[in-house]
């Protein structure tokens, strides 16, 4: 098994374990997802799936040699710490799947006092260390159109629900911070 293999088998089997593990409870307020998770696993797959094939059958390559597959690990690695990060930090109020859980509360510290969606943000990073190590433009373009795709529809849902049930809180903690990407967006 490659370095490559380990570290997308790691990076893959953890998003599966967050999504198996951590769901709303009953004392959640359900059925607020419209489908997003679900779309979001469709278009991952589809994102990899493509990717992995494009690279084997369109040769494009970002850079010659191997150095610019093992950078794109390491970014993988680096979104993986700033999801899992994210996720800690929120605690009991991170779920995959849209909901407001009793006594929920704004984070508005660590990462979450630059960017709203800091676990997105970090899952992003790694899709993107994902397309740079198969070291093909087109997978590359491919992989990042639609996982950006699912996880823009994600957030406009997720933000709907937390301005619903915070009112100004919400839209002023929006104003104080970037959405995904820190002094960018």
């Amino acid at each position: 098994m490659t370095l490559f293999t380990i570290v997308w088998v790691i990076w893959c089997s953890s998003e599966v374990l967050l999504n198996l593990m951590i769901r709303s409870g009953s004392t959640d307020k359900k059925n607020q997802d419209k489908g997003s998770l679900r779309f979001i696993w469709i278009m991952i797959a589809l994102a990899i799936s493509l990717g992995i094939i494009f690279s084997y059958n369109i040769k494009m390559p970002i850079i010659n040699g191997l150095l610019i597959s093992y950078l794109g690990l390491i970014i993988i690695i680096i979104g993986m710490l700033i999801r899992f990060i994210s996720i800690w930090t929120l605690g009991k109020y991170f779920t995959v799947d849209v909901t407001i859980r009793e006594e929920h509360k704004i984070k508005q510290d660590g990462f979450y006092k630059i960017v709203r969606h800091p676990s997105y943000s970090g899952s992003l990073l790694s899709f993107l260390g994902f397309g740079i190590s198969l070291n093909n433009w087109t997978s590359l373009v491919v992989v990042m159109f639609l996982v950006v795709i699912s996880m823009l529809y994600r957030i406009k849902i997720e933000e709907k629900i937390l301005t619903a049930h915070f009112g100004n809180t919400y839209e002023d903690y929006m104003k104080k911070t970037y959405r995904l990407i820190p002094f960018i967006y």
